[in-house]
This record gives structure tokens, sequence and C-alpha cells, in this order.
């Protein structure tokens, strides 16, 4: 078995997403890295803090810039963060006087955490409107076999009979809700310098902030790099999305095994029983919600950060954020699927 199922060569294609996987991926953190440095240039060159044509070097230098992975690894398993190694070699790359002003004022945790920001602020886009999709297939349901008669069940036993519509709205009326939430979600640029401060800036730091955060998209919020609650409020999130559709997993596996009141295509084939349809997308957000839910005690702990910076809370987010935010797209993607291999369900009266 693999460290990782999300990424595994086969394990993925069940729990993978490759959409996903793009912006989770170290490719995409140095891309989103380079992108701070380049426009934290730039503001700084607004502000007369840099010389422009210095900014217009590290600029250019950015743009194309391929670090040496090889040399990253060995660096970030010495400092802890792969910062250091990053502007070291970057500076290389720019040369002259202009190296000197790369990374002015800022310190690792800014362009770590403005890189997750950044990349955050695209997956929960794409999760919306995974929410808002899967919420239309619902409706589509509930036209079709809303009026259709479930029998329905209160702590695993038969109760009495309900709409196909109300299982359908149970369903999908957490999803709303989640689909707001992400929506409303805001994404704030991490720039503080060594302890939050700003101190290398003067009297300039708000103004360098603000226009840094206008060039990244980026909300300007007082700085967070201790305070993470935010963090654990996306994670709990996370969490709430894959949870709902393990919910969705669980009823739809339970009305499989009854199997008069529910109709699938795409299940799974067994390799000792050729009869069967395994429904193995319900399953498997059953097993992704879990997961998720036992992570989210881990992101929790992580809101201990000792005084203005913590080593150790940091490099557990980085342990932990990750496999929840692919848990949950994969648990979007199978809710997807699954929902459009609902054929039929409930009872014609």
């Amino acid at each position: 078995m693999g460290i990782s199922p999300f990424d595994h060569p086969y394990l993925s294609g069940l729990l993978g997403d490759a959409e996903i996987e793009r912006y989770v991926s170290a490719e995409a953190d140095l891309r989103a890295m380079l992108t701070f440095e380049a426009s934290l240039a730039k503001a700084e060159a607004r502000h007369a803090v840099i010389p422009a044509d210095a900014a217009n070097r590290i600029v250019a230098a950015c743009a194309g810039f391929a670090p040496d992975l090889n040399a990253l690894k060995a660096a970030t398993a010495k400092d802890g963060v792969v910062v250091p190694e990053l502007v070291r070699q970057l500076r290389g790359a720019i040369g002259g006087d202009a190296a000197q002003h790369l990374h002015f004022a800022a310190t690792s945790q800014d362009v770590i955490d403005t890189s997750l920001m950044l990349r955050l602020k695209s997956v929960l886009f794409i999760f919306a409107n995974r929410l808002s999709g899967i919420a239309g297939i619902f409706d589509d349901l509930d036209r079709s076999f809303g009026a259709r008669m479930l029998m329905g069940h209160t702590r695993m036993q038969a109760a009495v009979p309900i709409l196909v519509s109300d299982r359908l709205h149970a369903w999908r009326a957490p999803l709303e809700i989640y689909r707001d939430r992400l929506t409303e979600q805001t994404f704030p640029l991490q720039f503080g310098g060594a302890a939050g401060t700003l101190d290398k800036l003067g009297n300039k730091a708000a103004a360098v902030r603000s226009s840094l955060a206008q060039d990244l998209g980026l909300t300007d919020e007082p700085q967070w790099q201790s305070q993470r609650g935010r963090i654990a409020d996306l994670a709990d999130l996370l969490s709430l999305i894959s949870g709902s559709l393990g919910k969705f997993g669980q009823d739809v596996a339970l009305l499989a095994q009854a199997g008069t009141e529910i109709a699938l295509s795409g299940g799974g084939g067994s390799s000792a029983m050729a009869h069967k349809q395994n429904p193995v997308a319900a399953e498997t957000l059953v097993a992704l919600a879990r997961f998720n839910a036992t992570q989210l005690s881990a992101i929790h702990q992580s809101l201990v950060h000792e005084q203005e910076r913590s080593g150790a809370a940091w490099t557990l987010e980085w342990l932990v954020l990750p496999p929840m935010v692919m848990a949950a797209a994969a648990a979007l993607r199978l809710a997807r699927d699954l929902t459009e291999n609902i054929q039929s369900l409930g009872r014609e009266t």
C-alpha cells in the first residue's frame, strides 16, 4: 500500500481527483510562491521601497524560473521550510544588485500561507460549482420521482411511508448551505514579516500590504500567522461537506441492499460473484466522510500556535489539510457520479 491513496497508482482511480490534485501539488505550490514574490516586488516598487528596475527583473525571473527540486528537498530537511532555499536559488537567477531586493520584508510563512490561500481560492470555487451540480441533479430526480413513495426508516427500522421528495430534500438541503458558505469565504493575504509587524517597511507597511493583496486578488486583513481559526473553520466545512455526502452514500447503500426502491447503473463488479453490482461509490462516500471527521481533530490540535509562530502546529497543518481537501474533492466527484447513476427511486403508487 502506498503512503497516500489520493495519488496512488491505482487507488487514486477510486479516491483521487485529477482536477483538484493540480492545486495541492508541489508544482502548484511553487508557482503560487513565485507569484507572491513577483507581486511583492511590484507592490514595493509601487511605493518606492525597492527600485522599479529591480522589481522588473524579479518579476521576469519569477515568470520563467524552474527550481532545483533536489536542492529544495535537501534544504527543507535542514530548514523545516522550503522558502530559504527557493529564495537563494531565485536570487541566483535574478543576479546583480536586483537580487538583494527579492523577498524584502517578507518571511517564509508569508510565502507559504499566501500560496495556500491562492490555491484554496480556486479549489473552493470548484467545490461550490460541484455542489451546485449535485443539487441540480437532485432537483431533476425530484421532478422525475418526487411523488413516489419510500418506506421511511428510523433507527434502522421501517417506520412510515414518506415521499421520495422528502428524502431528496434531506440530501440536498445541507449541500445548498455549504455552497453558500463556500462562496462567502474570504481568502486573506499573509504578510507580516518576521513577527507579524512588518517592521522593515515602517510607515509604508499598510500601503504595501494593501497593494500586494489587491494584486494577488486576496483580502487585506490583520495578520493571522499565529491565529489559525480560519484554517480550522475551512477544515470543518470540508468535513461537513464530506459528512453530508457520506449520509447520502449510506442511504443509497441501504436502499440498494433492500433492492426494491432504487435502481442504479454503474455498480462495481465482484471477483467471486459475477452477478453482483456493488454500490462502490456509495460505500466510498461513507469512508471519506469518516476519514475527514477523524482528521478534523488534528486540525484543531494545530490551533495551538505558541507565541508568534509555531513550527510544530504549522507542520501538522501540512500533514492534515491537503488530504482533507482531496477527500472532499473525491466525495464531490463520487457523489456527482452516484446521483447521475440513479435510474429509478421509490415505488409507483
